[in-house]
């Protein structure tokens, strides 16, 4: 009988975690990754699990459903969030990496595994032998792209989604700053810019006149309400802004011993401290216009950027109306989905369902049924949610609170130390839901 391969489409983050999982089985997996040979606009290094977006991979405290999605992917082995704890940078409650670091830590691993191949080309038909997990990500290349439109019948939907500029740390003027945590939690690990309400109304009044990237003629911004560009937000009212990334909850100037208008946020990028990102200014602005505008904030006049901001195109499929909970697709059960295509958002998120289509697919070549979390645990509420929400006006979703299988007394719980208490029990099911489950599994050892 010849033997079933696992063809895994995509080296980011789900991807690497797919190969790995699919590898726990005894099959042959072949990873497929077309960086260097092709690279799309927002990938820069040859290495797989790239990050573009940010270097933080969010919440990492216990309590939170953003921590508990991280403790189930510990408990499974995962590769993403065992490779970010090893090259963790400081960032307050949150997990950040240092981005080279990392990359490069995971490819090092999958490149060692025995039953996986990785083979850098670009994809562009769907292998009609075998199982494969497309896992290309929000930059699918656009002839893959296609195909998988052609295949599920419909056009992909899309939106755009971008990303923030870093700058040198020794380019910035700290006499100016101060460091405190993000709303007053964890360590000093932020630097702030702190704005008067005078430099915060002419800060937002130069971002709504600097001219900004436009969309292709063909196609339409569609912004997730969870990365939207600074200038979006700043449109949307004078104190937008001041109520978002900008936000000085919990913030004091030593400087004056009040709270500031408003603040901008530095977060270290690297271990070496030498790269800081300005936090939640994801933005579509023109190269010169980005220099322009952030130059005029305090301690910014001389800043050099190590990468500017830039805009690209995410796409993903409706996933309820083509996934199963397994993450097969319902039309071709050997093609399974992976990562932020499903219809999650975020690094994380997307990781997380790269391990289940790696143990799925995994299983299918082995000749075993599929398995799933159930959706009492945070991985099985994200898919419960892309495999079973209405299909109308779907949009990519971060784990939360709201996607958790309800607890069996729905009164409890809907306010004040009711709801927390609701949230603590829901949190404390997930985690003995899940470990009971994976135990239960008896999945094979990781290699």
């Amino acid at each position: 009988m010849a033997e079933t391969i696992v063809h895994v489409i995509g080296g980011g983050l789900a991807g690497a975690e797919a190969a790995l999982h699919a590898a726990r089985y005894p099959v042959r997996v072949i990873l497929h990754e077309m960086k260097p040979k092709v690279f799309s606009p927002a990938h820069q290094l040859s290495d797989l699990a790239e990050l573009v977006c940010s270097n933080s991979l969010r919440s990492n405290a216990p309590g939170t459903p953003a921590g508990e999605l991280k403790r189930e992917m510990r408990r499974a082995g995962s590769i993403v969030i065992g490779t970010a704890d090893l090259h963790a940078v400081p960032a307050g409650q949150a997990l950040a990496v240092d981005r080279a670091l990392f990359s490069r830590a995971v490819t090092d691993r999958i490149e060692a595994q025995p039953r996986i191949e990785v083979r850098r080309e670009e994809v562009t038909e769907i292998p009609e032998e075998g199982i494969v997990v497309i896992a290309t990500g929000p930059l699918t290349s656009e002839a893959l792209a296609m195909r998988i439109g052609r295949l599920l019948g419909k056009r992909s939907l899309y939106f755009y989604d971008a990303i923030s500029p870093i700058v040198y740390a020794d380019t910035v003027d700290f006499s100016l700053l101060f460091r405190a945590s993000r709303y007053g939690k964890g360590e000093d690990d932020y630097v702030n810019i702190p704005l008067g309400k005078d430099e915060y109304e002419a800060f937002v009044e130069a971002l709504a006149r600097g001219e900004t990237v436009a969309p292709y003629e063909f196609e339409k911004a569609i912004y997730f309400e969870g990365c939207l560009p600074v200038e979006v937000l700043a449109g949307r009212g004078p104190e937008t802004l001041a109520h978002g990334p900008m936000k000085p909850v919990g913030l004091v100037d030593p400087r004056t011993g009040r709270r500031p208008h408003a603040v901008v946020q530095l977060r270290q990028e690297n271990k070496e401290g030498t790269l800081l990102s300005l936090v939640g200014f994801q933005t579509k602005l023109r190269y010169p216009e980005q220099e322009r505008i952030f130059r005029n904030l305090p301690g910014l006049e001389n800043a050099r950027f190590a990468r500017l901001g830039s805009v690209h195109r995410n796409t993903y499929i409706v996933s309820p109306l083509f996934l199963d909970a397994a993450l097969r697709l319902r039309k071709d059960p050997r093609i399974l989905f992976a990562g932020q295509m499903t219809g999650v958002e975020g690094y994380v998120e997307s990781a997380a369902l790269g391990i289940v289509a790696g143990w799925n697919a995994g299983r299918l070549a082995s000749g075993l049924p599929p398995a799933t979390p159930p959706p009492t645990t945070a991985i099985g509420a994200l898919l419960a949610y892309i495999s079973g929400a209405s299909p109308d006006n779907f949009q990519p979703m971060n784990i939360n609170y709201g996607l958790f299988a309800p607890l069996e007394e729905p009164g409890k719980g809907k306010r004040g130390r009711h709801r927390a208490l609701a949230r603590s029990r829901l949190l404390e099911r997930a985690a003995c839901d899940f470990d009971a489950w994976l135990e239960a599994q008896g999945l094979p050892p990781i290699g």
